[in-house]
C-alpha cells in the first residue's frame, strides 16, 4: 500500500472508529509502528486529526459531519475515486467543487497533496466550492485558497444555491470542476435529485474548462429529477470497476474519457 492509499485508510478508520492506536493499526495494515506514527504525525500537521499518546483521534473540525456522511467516506469505490480525481488537479489550478459525499473526499485527497504547496506569495491550489462541509475542511490549510460561493444552504447536502451564489459564480472561471452527481446517463446527461442544487452545479459547468463527472456504478444509466448538463458538456467521467461496460461503452461513444478505478 502506497503512502496516499494509507493516509486515505487511516482517515476513513478514524472516522469510523474515532480513535486510532498506533500498534493496533500498524498490525492490521502490515506495516511498522513507526510508520504509522510518521502518517499520524503529517495528518495532524494538516489538522485532518489530532494526536494523543500512542495514537490519534478524530478531529471535530473534520469529522463533524452527519451520519450519512461518515458512512459514505468509508465506502473503498468513493475513496478510489477521489484519489483518481484528485490526481487530475494540477499546482496553481481553480478547482471547483460542487457537493456530496465523493466531492468531500476529493477535497481531503486534495489536502494531502503534498506537491500542493504554496508558490511564493501564490496559493498551491484555489478551490471554488458551494459546500459548505468541504470549506469547512479545507479553511485550515494554508496552501488551499478557498472561495466559497454564499447563497442558502441545505441541510441535506450542506450545498449553498439561490441568487448570491448565482453571482459570484458569474464572475469566476475554473480550470476543472469535479462535479458530483446524482445520476448520469449517457444519453440524457447529468442529474441531481433538487432543482436548485442543479441549477448551481449547471452554471459551475458552464464556468469550468474541464469538467470531471466523479459517481460509483450505481448511479450510471440512471436519471434523477433535474438535469444539470447534456453528456457532451462532461469532459471525463471517474467511476468505479462495478460499472457496467455496456454503460462505460455508450458513455465512451458520447465523446467522454472513462477512468475506471
Amino acid at each position: 500500500m502506497v503512502r496516499h492509499e494509507r493516509l486515505t485508510t487511516l482517515l476513513g478508520m478514524l472516522g469510523q472508529r474515532e480513535q486510532l492506536v498506533v500498534e493496533d493499526v500498524a498490525e492490521e495494515l502490515d506495516v511498522s509502528a513507526s510508520t504509522i506514527r510518521r502518517d499520524l504525525d503529517y495528518l495532524a500537521e494538516q489538522q485532518l486529526l489530532t494526536r494523543t499518546r500512542g495514537g490519534a483521534v478524530a478531529n471535530d473540525l473534520a469529522y463533524d459531519l452527519p451520519l450519512r456522511y461518515k458512512t459514505a467516506r468509508n465506502a473503498p469505490e468513493k475513496q478510489r475515486i477521489s484519489a483518481a480525481a484528485a490526481a487530475l488537479a494540477e499546482p496553481g489550478m481553480s478547482v471547483g467543487l460542487n457537493g456530496g459525499t465523493t466531492t468531500a473526499s476529493i477535497a481531503r485527497a486534495l489536502a494531502m497533496r503534498a506537491d500542493l504547496g504554496t508558490r511564493g506569495e501564490a496559493p498551491g491550489l484555489t478551490v471554488v466550492t458551494n459546500a459548505l462541509n468541504i470549506a469547512h475542511e479545507l479553511a485550515v490549510r494554508p496552501n488551499i485558497k478557498i472561495v466559497v460561493t454564499g447563497g442558502v444552504a441545505r441541510p441535506q447536502s450542506f450545498e449553498l444555491s439561490g441568487p448570491l451564489a448565482t453571482w459570484v459564480l458569474n464572475e469566476l472561471t475554473l480550470d476543472v470542476l469535479f462535479l458530483g452527481v446524482d445520476a448520469f446517463d449517457p444519453d440524457s446527461g447529468a442529474f441531481a435529485h433538487h432543482e436548485g442544487e442543479a441549477s448551481i452545479n449547471r452554471l459551475m459547468v458552464d464556468r469550468a474548462a474541464r469538467v470531471v463527472a466523479v459517481a460509483d456504478g450505481s448511479k450510471l444509466g440512471r436519471r434523477a429529477f433535474a438535469r444539470i448538463c447534456p453528456t457532451e458538456r462532461v469532459h471525463t467521467l471517474v467511476t468505479d470497476t462495478d460499472a457496467e461496460p455496456a454503460t462505460v461503452r455508450a458513455f465512451e461513444a458520447a465523446g467522454v474519457e472513462v477512468l475506471s478505478v
